[in-house]
């Protein structure tokens, strides 16, 4: 028997939370493949198989272990079975979705016996005007287009958040009353849940920024007329060009790594009596997942290029949706941008991430009517956030900061090399 132990993941990390095993217990498991999922207060990673033999899983999902506790043991001597080997039921349960699509009327009847047969075959859903982000079964998304009922309404009770049958008949029955996740109306249930290592993280370092920090926030506004015509007129070339989408991050993230070299105290932060400066800058991005907030950090962003930010923009958020982000990438940022827009906020005050001593706050692009020569104009404007450390970060710099964030981003040709142009011609 070989013992799987929890590895070291950090010297500051002395337990981790056992989130699942991606195999389970009695099953044959090949050399380096995936048998778990740990979380420390910081990130998940993932545990391989030392060798190839049969699992025996030892620690429960959702147990707290110590560093070098015993996962799990493998039986190394164990022969690996047969691929051919398969049960008979499970090739007949591949076959029933495919029998069932050709009988429409069979399928409203197994989705009243069996909902997970409906389930697995939403091709066979019939063409309504139900949007493909609403998930629901054939018949619930029947029913919702003839009765124009709005998804948004319904609760839904289906594996994976599907819609079915009965909850759209519940909603049409208490019209204008949502229960909440599936329960009765007027229930008073009451849940408890563990926190994870990743949430009690993120509430303590939350705690420490608000109270060792002196923090201030100053606002402004940003016209994002010219970089939204900038992408739409360039979007399918740039595509091309680099196989990724222009998107406003790298705008964003290239306006603060050049004013963040002019106003270098923005990119630092405190270490004891001394102030620690840096020469670069390494822009952390906040990236919300499922388990809670992370914010995977983009190396050297004044040295790369609009498309090397989008590429890594979009790396680093797939890492993190996918639980798959190494230490080495959420440390060692010294600046942070925060994109609450995303989710519809028209303003906030984000919180420094410490031990940096600034946060970039974008938020949602809004029509509104600005003043411009004395003319009232719609406008595309977005506001913009900087909370920042007031003990290192005078008013006069802070400000200054934003604004010129904000004419880096109104004029985008600035982003080039920092300068307008004509002035740079006429050595101005």
């Amino acid at each position: 028997m070989i013992e799987i132990k929890v590895p070291s993941v950090g010297e500051s990390i002395s337990e981790v939370t056992l989130l699942k095993w991606t195999k389970k217990d009695g099953e044959f498991v090949d050399r380096d493949e995936v048998i778990a999922e740990l979380e420390s207060e910081k990130a998940t990673f993932e545990v391989n198989a030392e060798q190839a033999g049969t699992l025996k899983t030892i620690a429960k999902e959702g147990d707290t272990l110590h560093i070098g506790s015993v996962l799990a043991h493998i039986d190394e001597t164990a022969v690996k079975p047969e691929e051919g080997a398969k049960p008979q039921e499970s090739k007949a349960q591949e076959t029933k979705p495919q029998e069932s699509s050709t009988k429409p009327q069979e399928t409203v009847k197994k989705e009243e016996t069996k909902p997970s047969v409906v389930v697995q075959q939403p091709s066979t859903a019939p063409v309504t005007s139900v949007s493909n982000n609403i998930k629901a079964t054939p018949v619930a998304s029947a029913i919702i287009a003839d009765k124009k009922v709005d998804p948004n309404t319904i609760t839904p009770s289906g594996p994976s958040g599907k819609i079915l049958k009965h909850d759209v008949l519940e909603a049409l029955s208490h019209p204008g009353k949502k229960s909440f996740d599936g329960q009765e109306l007027f229930t008073r249930n009451e849940r408890r849940e563990k926190m994870s290592n990743l949430r009690k993280t993120i509430s303590r370092r939350l705690v420490e920024s608000k109270n060792t920090t002196a923090m201030l926030t100053t606002f402004n506004e940003v016209d994002m007329t010219r970089i939204m015509d900038i992408r739409k007129q360039n979007k399918d070339a740039f595509n091309k060009a680099h196989g990724v989408n222009l998107g406003f991050m790298s705008f964003f993230a290239k306006a603060c790594s050049i004013a963040l070299s002019e106003w270098p105290a923005v990119n630092s932060y405190i270490d004891g009596d001394e102030l620690i400066h840096h020469d670069y800058a390494d822009i952390s991005i906040a990236v919300s997942t499922p388990r809670g907030l992370t914010v995977p950090v983009i190396r050297n962003v004044e040295s790369l290029s609009m498309a090397d930010i989008e590429k890594k923009v979009i790396e680093l958020a797939t890492k993190a949706r996918d639980n798959k982000l190494t230490m080495e990438e959420l440390q060692g940022g010294t600046f942070t941008i925060t994109n609450g827009g995303v989710f519809g906020s028209l303003m906030s005050t984000p919180i420094i991430n410490l031990p940096q001593s600034a946060i970039l706050g974008m938020h949602k692009i809004q029509e509104r009517p600005m003043a411009i020569n004395g003319q009232v104009v719609i406008k595309p404007m977005m506001y913009v956030a900087l909370s920042y450390d007031h003990r290192i970060i005078d008013g006069r710099e802070s400000v200054s900061f934003l604004v010129r964030v904000k004419e880096l981003l109104e004029n985008p040709e600035l982003l080039l090399f920092g300068k307008d142009p004509v002035k740079t011609l006429l050595e101005l």
